[in-house]
C-alpha cells in the first residue's frame, strides 16, 4: 500500500501514526524515487546520509511545499554576507509549516581565496591580497599560493548558496527527516562521487586491508597524480571531468581519494575567475 502524506487539519497536532507515515514516506520516496550520488549521499567521514538540493526539491514537490523567501543582507566592507529564512507554505491549503535558516558570506574560506593562476599573478598581487596556504597530510606538508577574490564579484553565488543551505534546513525540520539526513555537504564534481563513494565503502569495512586501501600513503606516484590533479583542476570543472574520466588512470585515482574536495575548490575557483572575465569582457 502506497503511503500518503499527513494532511494538516487545522491546529490538529500530528498523532504517533502520523509521524510515522510521514516517516515513512520520506524513506518510500529516498528508496523508490531518489538516486544515490544525485539526490543525495554519504560522505566519506559522516554516518548519515546528506540530503542534495535535488533531494530537497523531490520532497518539496511531494509533500506540496513552496518555499519562500526572506533575506537579510549581512555585507559590509567588502563582504558579501547573506542571512536567508526559508519559509514552507503548504501549496493548497497555504498554511506556513515551518522554516529553515541559511547563512554564507565571502569571508568563508573557500570563497575568500582562489589559487593563483601563475607565478606571475601570485607576485603581482599586493602582499596583503595574497598568502601561501600550508596543509598536513601524513606528515608530509603541502602548499599553495593563493590569492584573495573579490567579494562584489561572488555576491550572486553566495546568495545562492545561503538560500541553498536554509531551503534543505527548511525540507529536513519541516518533513521531520533529520533521522535520515544530515544538512547537505556541498556535491562534488559528478565524475568524482563514485570514486568517493568507494573510499567511503572501503572505510566502513572492518577489515586492516580495506583501511590501507582507504587511507594512501605518501610515494613519488602520490605526489605526482597530486600536481597532475591540481593542474588539470586550474583550468575549470568542465577541463577536469573530462580529464578525470579519460585520461587520468584508475591506479592514480586511489592515490588521491583523500583529495578530491581540495581539486574541487580549485576547479571551482577557475570556473568563477572564467566566468568573471566572460563578463567583464
Amino acid at each position: 500500500m502506497s503511503q500518503q502524506p499527513v494532511v494538516i487539519n487545522g491546529d490538529r497536532s500530528l498523532t504517533a501514526a502520523d509521524l510515522r507515515v510521514q516517516v515513512n514516506l520520506v524513506q518510500d520516496v529516498m528508496r523508490s524515487i531518489m538516486r544515490p550520488d544525485v539526490h543525495f549521499g554519504v560522505i566519506p567521514g559522516t554516518k548519515k546520509p546528506s540530503l542534495y538540493k535535488p533531494g530537497a526539491e523531490v520532497l518539496c514537490v511531494t509533500f506540496r511545499i513552496a518555499d519562500k523567501y526572506e533575506i537579510e543582507d549581512l555585507s559590509k566592507d567588502g563582504i558579501a554576507h547573506y542571512r536567508i529564512r526559508c519559509v514552507a507554505v503548504h501549496q493548497t491549503s497555504e498554511m506556513v509549516l515551518g522554516e529553515g535558516m541559511g547563512e554564507c558570506s565571502s569571508h568563508e574560506e573557500k570563497y575568500k581565496w582562489r589559487r593563483a593562476i601563475c607565478k606571475e599573478e601570485f607576485e603581482a598581487t599586493p602582499e596583503n591580497m595574497r598568502r601561501v596556504k600550508f596543509s598536513k597530510y601524513q606528515g608530509k606538508v603541502d602548499k599553495q599560493e593563493q590569492i584573495r577574490t573579490e567579494p562584489a564579484d561572488q555576491a550572486n553565488t553566495i546568495l545562492k548558496m545561503a538560500c541553498k543551505r536554509a531551503k534543505i534546513a527548511m525540507v529536513l525540520n519541516v518533513t521531520a527527516a533529520s533521522d535520515i539526513f544530515t544538512q547537505d555537504i556541498e556535491d562534488l564534481p559528478e565524475e568524482l562521487r563514485d570514486q568517493v563513494a568507494e573510499d567511503a565503502r572501503h572505510r566502513s569495512r572492518p577489515s586492516a586491508a580495506a583501511a590501507q586501501q582507504a587511507t594512501p600513503k605518501d610515494s613519488p606516484e602520490r605526489d605526482a597524480a597530486i600536481a597532475a590533479c591540481k593542474t588539470a583542476a586550474a583550468k575549470g570543472t568542465a577541463h577536469f571531468r573530462t580529464w578525470w574520466k579519460d585520461t587520468f588512470p584508475k591506479e592514480s585515482r586511489v592515490l588521491v581519494t583523500d583529495k578530491v574536495s581540495e581539486f574541487q575548490q580549485i576547479a571551482e575557483s577557475a570556473d568563477d575567475m572564467n566566468n568573471d572575465l566572460q563578463e567583464n569582457a
